[in-house]
């Protein structure tokens, strides 16, 4: 049995309910046993009681993406060193690509990433079934047997190119009630390394342009509103993604979309010299794509921030622009990075924690987390809103190391992680 404990005095936040005042909150056996005056009262003997004056107390957060390097990447990242990294950016649940080494399209991968998280005894991590066996692209996985085995959604990591089988996909996945979550990048627009435009052009490097992207969501929720079925759209980087999604919404299409901090706060200039840790995907954008961004996050038509951690090793990124890895480390910068929204005023702290915690539980089908109710799990994170730090990549408990924030100064600092009640990360 975990030993309870008593926050006094935090300022409680649940996007779910709309709660947001000072008040204790108490958990005992994993749970939440009381939240507000009654917490206090009948304390249990031994109870540790944290004062939590001037401090935030919410629901943990839930990362709707991160590549976790098990199985086959653990040069990358393991489990071990995920769920740490994960802990110290308040993230109590996680839900993991499978396009691993070998990938999770079958019902023994998704028992392996459960029993490797049940034995790390840190964060609650989840996994995706692919939508294709061995993601090749052809052959549709056992998508029932995989809900039925605790997949949480279904996609290839990449974007799938087949319109004739996207079709398929989104009929016999909506027949098990499950989501597609789609990559949305056309492949044969998309083989350059950055953004496409002028500053592509003026470092010699093949551009993507952001047509790219759109032409591939226009195209999936067609096949959507074909189908009937279920779509969710991982990070939408373009001004013009966001009016796609705003369009669909509103002729109450069943989908969802999601972006990741680079897309809100850094621009293709950031890339500078062939800076090769800022090469992502889909790319970092032009300005007015960002604030348009901020716009979709702000009004609701992007649902929700995912950290999209990919982490790389010093070998895949330190070599030419062109043939570097894409992608970057991001468990640890999720929550600063969307609390810089609230403090520049774009958004209100309960509209930003929604995109982080409630909203892509729900996503996910796991309305069970990312929300502080009494009997539910005391998954939580406590943290000072207003302190500033540093971002230091090297100093990040990810294995790898490939942050694009490296050196950037934040607000808001996670200074406990709690888990079914027991603290699986505290900063001194």
């Amino acid at each position: 049995m975990t030993q309870p404990v008593l926050y006094r005095n935090a300022r409680l936040i649940d996007p779910a309910s709309g709660l947001d005042q000072v008040g204790d909150l108490l958990t005992m056996g994993g749970k939440i046993a009381a939240i507000g005056a009654d917490a206090a009262r009948d304390l249990p003997a031994g109870a540790e009681i944290v004062d939590a004056t001037g401090l935030v107390l919410a629901p943990g957060l839930v990362d709707l993406r991160a590549q976790v390097g098990e199985p086959g990447l653990e040069h990358n990242e393991t489990i071990q060193t995920a769920s740490r990294s994960a802990a110290a950016g308040g993230i109590t649940a996680l839900a993991a690509l499978p396009n691993t080494d070998p990938v999770i399209d079958d019902e023994a991968g998704l028992e392996f990433i459960a029993r490797r998280a049940r034995e790390t005894k840190l964060v609650k991590i989840f996994a995706y079934g692919t939508v294709t066996r061995e993601t090749a692209g052809k052959e549709i996985s056992e998508i029932g047997l995989l809900a039925e085995a605790g997949a949480v959604g279904f996609t290839d990591g990449g974007p799938i190119a087949d319109p004739a089988l996207m079709r398929r996909a989104l009929s016999y996945a909506n027949g098990f009630g499950q989501t597609i979550f789609q990559h949305p990048s056309e492949p044969r627009l998309a083989g350059g390394v950055m953004n496409a435009g002028e500053i592509a052009t003026r470092l010699g490097l093949a551009g993507i342009p952001g047509m790219a992207e759109v032409i591939m969501l226009e195209r999936d929720l067609r096949l959507v509103e074909m189908t009937g079925g279920r779509y969710h759209a991982a990070n939408i980087s373009t001004a013009e993604s966001v009016a796609v999604i705003r369009r669909a919404k509103a002729r109450g299409l069943k989908v969802t979309c999601d972006t990741a901090p680079p897309y809100f706060a850094l621009t293709e200039v950031d890339v500078g010299d062939y800076r090769t840790f800022f090469k992502l995907s889909p790319p970092l954008r032009g300005e007015m794509d960002r604030r348009a961004i901020i716009e979709g996050l702000a009004d609701g038509t992007i649902d929700a921030i995912a950290s999209d951690h990919h982490p790389h090793d010093q070998d895949s990124k330190r070599v030419p622009f062109a043939q570097a890895a894409f992608g970057a480390v991001g468990l640890e910068t999720l929550l600063p990075l969307t609390l810089e929204l609230v403090h520049k005023g774009a958004m209100s702290l309960s509209r930003a924690l929604a995109a982080v915690t409630s909203i892509p539980a729900n996503i996910l089908g796991l309305r069970h987390l990312g929300r502080l109710s009494v009997g539910g799990p005391a998954d939580l994170v406590l943290f000072d809103l207003d302190r500033p730090w540093r971002v230091e990549a090297e100093k990040l408990a990810s294995k790898s190391k490939n942050s694009c924030f490296d050196r950037r100064p934040v607000q808001g600092m996670v200074l406990r992680t709690i888990v079914d009640g027991r603290t699986v990360f505290a900063r001194d």
